[in-house]
C-alpha cells in the first residue's frame, strides 16, 4: 500500500494506491489520523489506484466516515474501482461516504457545499 496527501482549504486529499487489508489498515488508520488538520476537514480519498479493500480497510473508511459526519464533515471518495466499489454497495457503506468519478468532483462538491452561492445551486451536485 502506497499513501500519498495533500491539502486544500478545508479539505484533506488523501491518495491510496495498492491494497487495504488486515496487515495494513493499521497503518491507513494511523495515517488518516495524522495527515488530517482538523476534524471538520473534509477528507477526499482517491481509491483510483486502490486494488484491493478488505473488511478491515472498509471499517477504517466507516471509522473516518462517522468521526468526520460527528464534526460536520464528510469522506468522499474518488475514481472507485468495479471491485472496490461492489464491496461498497454490497456492504450499505454507500449510504455513509459521498461518491465521485474523479477528485476534482469531489473537491467541487466540498466547495459547493461551503459556498452553494457560489455554484449556482441550493445544494451540492448529486454523487457520481
Amino acid at each position: 500500500m502506497h499513501l500519498a496527501s495533500s491539502h486544500l482549504p478545508g479539505i484533506t486529499l488523501v491518495t491510496i494506491a495498492g491494497e487495504v487489508d488486515a496487515a495494513s489498515s493499521g497503518h491507513l488508520e494511523t495515517y488518516l489520523d495524522r495527515v488530517r488538520r482538523g476534524l471538520d476537514e473534509h477528507l477526499i480519498i482517491d481509491v483510483s489506484r486502490l486494488a484491493f479493500l478488505d473488511s478491515s480497510g472498509l471499517s477504517v473508511l466507516l471509522a473516518a466516515a462517522t468521526l468526520a459526519r460527528a464534526h460536520g464533515a464528510d469522506v468522499h471518495l474518488a475514481g472507485l474501482r468495479p471491485s472496490v466499489a461492489r464491496l461498497l454497495q454490497i456492504t450499505g457503506t454507500v449510504e455513509l461516504v459521498r461518491i465521485h468519478g474523479h477528485v476534482r468532483q469531489a473537491v467541487a462538491a466540498v466547495e459547493a457545499r461551503r459556498d452553494p452561492a457560489a455554484y449556482g445551486r441550493a445544494e451540492p451536485p448529486e454523487a457520481v
